[in-house]
């Protein structure tokens, strides 16, 4: 068992009245992390030591914060052992996802590191003469980053990472069903030598979290935050935000629309969909959720997805498996319901649809309508939809049928026409012959509609996370009055 406390001002600190909480192995039951649950004050102490630290780490040239990113970088690549360890038993992922989440958030680290010294700003023509006025990038203070369980390291970086390259100083609010692994995230960044105060964790009992993100919202020193996770969660932090006015950035659910043309290579798009849809046990914002295909090759898409679906090995996580444990039991219940609504209404199950505990087979629903669950729901678990359309129009009109609007992936050879359909569906990721999971530290990553707005990643988060002003020097001039 591991004992997990809070980070703050680059200490390990138990939290005000020594309260803390548990989080189990959801494959063995057994307590996985015994982890510090902070109140109200340790937020108050937090962000007043993180807005001290931000005196004197604003004025940190780019050249320092690249060299203590880039370390960071290396260590936790390092570690990626004690990651794995950690995400198996808190989440349940498999070692494979584990490892590409280390991988990817040292990569972040890495795309954080360049973007020090692209934080420009421009000298802009003025109509007073002899005035230089210019608009600049500064940092903003302390940013709020809150990340979820199901990549954890992943997101627990990119919620900081970009926003330490800025200038600024941060507190990752960990999630609850991770503790551990996201403590071991700032941890890491602490060892490699960041100044005491700008890189700080909180960690919350499950029952705490509503009056622990309102006080990080609101608490005065706090200029930004940003949030991945569910759209439920994410209008009310954007409510709490707007309450204070304070930029939010939020990348929320998903409803990942997989197209497949009737000129697609079927067999490409057979392992993008496999891939897209049960990575992670299909626990991704990204997963693949509605198999759209056209019904002139329906019958031997589906057959050869099935026949894939149903070869993929689900167990243990500590076994050779390709889909792990779920995140909790409730999440696997969800699953049965699902299918059962779903072949209630008409549907036909034609891989997996069996449970075992918190493990879900790889499960393909054929012949989903819109009367069904699955067809307007996130399933963020291994039971997938097909559904079969006639032509380009109503595979367009299906994809755009969601309040979602994420990632997309489209399947055909004609390019041109492939291009059409991707530029008509409402997201904000599309992939052309490619899976709908897929990210680059360096890539604009942000969705539309109910699936947020803001964007990680690339030089478009720089705009997230520092405040653009206008600055003019000016000489002796003359006044109407």
């Amino acid at each position: 068992m591991n004992k997990i406390a809070l980070i703050v001002d680059g200490e390990a600190s138990a939290a005000t009245g020594e309260a803390t909480f548990e989080r189990k192995d959801p494959m063995t039951g057994r307590v996985a992390t015994t982890t510090a649950a902070a109140t109200v004050e340790d937020v108050d102490r937090t962000a007043r030591a993180a807005a001290k630290a931000f005196e004197t780490w604003s004025e940190t040239g780019p050249g320092v914060r690249r060299a203590f990113l880039l370390k960071a970088a290396d260590l936790m690549e390092s570690r990626a052992a004690d990651f794995t360890k950690l995400m198996l038993e808190e989440t349940g992922a498999t070692a494979p996802w584990a490892g590409f989440n280390v991988h990817l958030a040292a990569g972040i680290l890495r795309e954080a590191a360049a973007l020090t010294t692209q934080i420009t700003g421009e000298v802009i023509p003025s109509d007073k003469p002899g005035v230089l006025s210019m608009a600049i990038r500064q940092p903003v203070g302390v940013v709020v980053g809150i990340a979820p369980w199901n990549a954890p390291v992943i997101l627990g970086t990119r919620a900081i990472a970009a926003a330490l390259a800025c200038g600024n100083t941060v507190i990752l609010r960990s999630s609850e069903l991770c503790p551990g692994t996201h403590h071991l995230i700032v941890q890491v960044l602490n060892d490699a030598g960041f100044p005491k105060g700008v890189v700080n964790v909180l960690s919350n009992a499950p029952a705490d979290a509503p009056k622990i993100v309102e006080a990080l919202i609101a608490h005065p020193a706090v200029k930004r935050i940003n949030f991945t996770g569910s759209t439920r969660v994410g209008k009310i932090i954007a409510k709490l935000a707007a309450e204070h006015l304070k930029p939010v950035l939020l990348e929320l659910g998903g409803k990942a629309p997989l197209v497949v043309l009737d000129d697609a290579d079927l067999d490409q798009a057979v392992d993008a969909a496999a891939f897209g849809a049960f990575l992670n046990q299909g626990q991704i914002c990204m997963s693949t959720e509605r198999i759209i295909v056209d019904r002139r090759v329906a019958d031997e898409f589906v057959a050869k997805l099935a026949a894939k679906a149903s070869k993929l090995p689900a167990g243990d996580p500590r076994g050779h498996v390709v889909l792990g444990s779920l995140i909790d039991l409730a999440p696997a219940e969800r699953m049965d319901a699902l299918i059962a609504d779903a072949v209630e209404k008409g549907a036909k199950v034609v891989a997996g649809g069996s449970r075992n505990g918190t493990v879900v087979e790889a499960t393909l629903l054929d012949h989903v309508t819109p009367k069904m669950k699955i067809y307007i729901e996130e399933s963020f678990g291994p039971v997938k939809s097909i559904i079969r359309v006639d032509g380009v129009d109503e595979a367009i009109g299906i994809a755009n049928d969601t309040e979602y609007g994420l990632s997309a992936a489209v399947f055909g050879q004609d390019i041109k026409r492939a291009m059409a359909v991707a530029r008509k569906i409402e997201t904000g990721i599309c992939h052309i012959n490619g899976p709908t999971v897929a990210d680059e530290a360096q890539m604009p990553f942000g969705g539309t509609k109910a699936s947020g707005y803001g964007r990680f990643g690339g030089k478009a988060v720089i705009n997230e996370f520092t405040e653009l002003r206008w600055i003019t020097i000016e000489g002796p001039q003359h006044y109407p009055f």
